[in-house]
């Protein structure tokens, strides 16, 4: 199996046995229920959901949610029309994200998703490579010898420049840059909460909390609008940008794009194409350090193939060892971890009866750290992407990008950008930890280590 890969489709289960009800699991704070949980240790309680069934019902305050923790049952549902897009996830995330292509569903998706396709061609990906380099080169050359370098920082930093630069055509986004890292930081934390206490009411109190919140999703909503102007400004003429051809659209009716759609793909793009590749390279960066054996193969792989001069889009099939490293990271520190979804009517999951209209959980990092689908699962071995064993991983049990129609556009384009900073940064640096370091799980919408300072020094 590989990351890239997608499963063909699944049917329906049919049974003629009658539908278990999903065990329900017991504790749970009074009226938070597992909400509770899900605040006070979230990966924990996740992780150990697996031990209760393969589906369980929880209680998030008065609502019963179905979560789902056997890989198989997920692929399923992710390939069944019986479920779509929605849950307290995304219900949540539509104050970030609105109605772009990662919260609507039916045909307004498949109409979003075909303008998103022809910008993540492998053809274009190969003409993105060059700003990835570029930017990671940028990134590397303002580090100095001896110097402590607040990695997540610099990372989210070059990941917005690279989106900006390759998706939008805004070359002035180095100033923007910090202001959308502060901001999608403190969004990403108010949303987490949001999501699994669902006390709306409790969230119009202008504590310090709330109206921190308020401040970040307005100031990160402005500046989205900013580049929007930058680029009509330059013009759209025949460029192949996505913001261009966006500008360029029209609807179902002939009429162009209504500006709210095209700032909430823009606010789309930017989330994931900075968040979750600047968090899965801090981590990466983070395990590097702590296996020194695994970074010195990656120095003397990319050293062997690129021969010191920059690393480009045609080296990538050149370096396994390098696409494992990415690859082990993403499932041992997913960025992206916890997922919802609703049922559109009663149906049979696994022999379980899910109501209509259900909530349903999944986490990719309890998955994919299960160890009945990884042997020694809590270990960073980049090895078992190797063909010889990642054939033995359980299907489903590895989909940093999903899978079926809501599987990410952006793989390709995620994981050429993963290997090519890796590839650029790691042959000039030699990264260790520094005191000031906390690597303590950040839990948000995302995940990412609280405090990752390393000191540079050149090799």
């Amino acid at each position: 199996m590989t990351v890239e890969s997608t499963a063909s489709a699944i049917p329906a289960t049919t049974t003629t046995a009658p539908l278990r009800t999903p065990p329900l699991v017991q504790g749970g704070a009074p009226v938070l229920g597992h909400a509770w949980n899900l605040v006070r240790d979230p990966l924990g309680f996740l992780a150990a959901l697996r031990d209760h069934g393969d589906l369980v019902r929880i209680r998030l305050g008065p609502k019963t949610a179905y979560a789902v923790n056997d890989p198989e049952l997920v692929g399923r549902m992710l390939k069944s029309p019986e479920y779509i897009v929605g849950g307290p996830l995304w219900d949540t995330l539509e104050v970030l994200l609105g109605k772009g292509v990662a919260t609507s569903n039916g045909q307004v998706h498949r109409r979003q998703r075909r303008m998103m396709q022809p910008a993540f061609r492998p053809e274009r990906i190969a003409d993105y490579a060059r700003v990835m380099t570029e930017e990671a080169q940028a990134t590397a050359a303002r580090w100095d010898h001896g110097s402590t370098v607040d990695v997540s920082a610099e990372m989210f930093r070059t990941a917005v420049r690279i989106v900006s630069r390759s998706l939008l055509e805004v070359d002035s986004i180095g100033e923007k840059a910090d202001r959308i890292s502060d901001s999608l930081h403190t969004v990403f934390e108010g949303l987490y909460r949001r999501m699994v206490l669902s006390v709306g009411p409790l969230y119009r109190v202008p504590t310090p909390a709330n109206r921190r919140f308020e401040r970040a999703l307005a100031d990160l909503h402005a500046l989205v609008d900013e580049i929007i102007a930058e680029r009509r400004a330059l013009g759209t003429g025949q460029e192949q940008d996505l913001l261009a051809e966006l500008l360029r659209a029209h609807d179902e009716t002939g009429e162009p794009l209504a500006d709210q759609e095209i700032h909430d793909h823009v606010v789309s793009l930017v989330v994931a194409g900075a968040e979750n590749v600047a968090s899965t390279l801090a981590w990466t960066f983070h395990l590097l350090t702590e296996h020194p054996e695994q970074e010195r193969r990656l120095v003397e792989e990319v050293n062997s193939v690129a021969s010191g001069r920059p690393v480009a889009f045609a080296d990538l099939k050149e370096l396994p060892h390098t696409r494992n490293v990415v690859t082990e990271a993403m499932r041992i520190r997913p960025a992206a971890w916890i997922f919802t979804r609703r049922s559109v009517a009663e149906t049979d999951l696994g022999g379980y009866r899910i109501p209509a209209d259900a909530d349903i959980v999944y986490s990719v990092y309890a998955m994919q750290r299960d160890p009945r689908s990884f042997e020694r699962h809590l270990e960073f071995d980049p090895d078992r992407w190797n063909p010889e064993r990642a054939a033995s991983v359980p299907e489903f049990a590895m989909m940093p990008f999903s899978v079926g129609n809501r599987k990410c556009p952006g793989d390709h384009f995620s994981l050429a950008e993963l290997t090519l900073i890796l590839a650029t940064v790691l042959p000039k640096w030699r990264l260790s930890p520094v005191e000031s370091t906390d690597t303590a799980t950040k839990v948000g919408i995302t995940l990412h280590p609280k405090k990752l300072v390393l000191r540079a020094q050149r090799r």
